[in-house]
């Protein structure tokens, strides 16, 4: 099988082809694809109205899936030395030579390929274009412009990861409306808490590799403000969708502002206390669930028997305020 000389110049050998097909799985980092397929997912779900066409949803999560393992990819080939020095990273398949950066480009650029090619044949070219355009702004924008050189690199490098419930609406209505422009505002502004508590847990890391980071270059406390003020702006940004767009109702309602509570709180908790790790690591593993469940809502929300169900409690609350009335 393969054999590959590692950046420590160490011999790394694939002692078989499920291990090769592994290596090249872990280059997409799935664990990440995940969460944008859910989102990709909710924009599909809120477009349709609760009823999305099976074969739609399987070409556009499988179009989505591949073009973001091609960014990722692209993103490990380029950040492969910073890899190397970061305990985090440094056993990923380029850093650990298990893959040679020659064929990570040529993988990346196969993924992108059968991406672009699905999404405009079973889909639409506008979601096969947006779909690229995140594949751009994640590997110009993020990874080759502001990662290493600004300290808002995630801040606007968020726009790429808020992509994917665009290409989803886009794939079921041909158009984007402006419900998916509050989509793509939600999750541009549910990155920076996500991403620099992470930061705050491992800023050392960081710091080892000249990452800028706001927590490196500013310091914990300035982080956890920024965290604090961006949930501040999230939250009402996410019940757009309810008024005045009425794209969404009032289980997503209910949802949205549930969750969004406990995100302010557990923002509040590291504004308290900035230095805590253990505090920035709850804040990091609630934001992941908060926008999974977030999603889930939408979807929920936009199905059938949730629409009959809330035309019944409305019914019923119209009756029994009648009937108070002419008590």
């Amino acid at each position: 099988m393969q054999e590959i000389i590692g950046t420590a110049g160490v011999s790394r050998h694939h002692e078989n082809l499920l291990q090769v097909m592994q290596s090249y799985y872990q280059l997409t980092k799935p664990r990440i694809i995940l969460l944008l397929l859910i989102t990709t997912a909710a924009g599909m779900w809120v477009a349709a109205g609760g009823q999305v066409d099976p074969l739609l949803l399987l070409v556009t999560q499988t179009g989505g899936a591949l073009a973001a393992g091609a960014a990722n990819t692209i993103n490990c080939l380029y950040d492969r030395d910073i890899d190397y020095i970061m305990e985090r990273t440094r056993h990923r398949p380029i850093p650990s030579g298990r893959i040679k950066p020659r064929d990570a480009l040529i993988f990346a650029i196969a993924l992108a390929s059968v991406s672009f090619t699905l999404l405009t044949v079973f889909a639409n070219l506008l979601a096969a274009l947006l779909a690229m355009s995140g594949i751009v702004f994640y590997v110009l924008i993020y990874t080759h412009w502001l990662k290493r050189h600004s300290t808002q690199n995630i801040v606007i490098g968020g726009a790429a990861g808020a992509i994917p419930p665009l290409v989803g609406w886009a794939a079921v209505t041909g158009d984007l409306s402006p419900a998916p422009w509050v989509m793509f505002a939600i999750i541009f502004l549910w990155t920076p808490p996500h991403f620099w508590a992470l930061a705050m847990m491992i800023r050392d890391d960081y710091a080892a590799v000249n990452v800028p980071m706001l927590p490196v270059i500013e310091g914990d406390e300035p982080t956890a403000r920024q965290i604090w003020l961006y949930t501040l702006v999230l939250l009402p940004v996410t019940l757009l969708l309810v008024y005045p767009l009425h794209a969404t109702g009032a289980v997503y309602a209910g949802v949205a502002v549930l969750l969004g509570g406990i995100f302010a709180q557990k923002a509040w908790q590291l504004l308290r206390a900035p230095s805590e790790r253990d505090v920035a690591r709850s804040l990091f593993k609630y934001s992941i669930l908060y926008l999974m469940l977030l999603c889930a809502g939408m979807v929920a929300d936009s199905l059938p028997v949730s629409h009959q169900l809330t035309a019944t409690v409305m019914e019923n609350l119209r009756a029994l305020t009648a009937a108070i009335s002419i008590l």
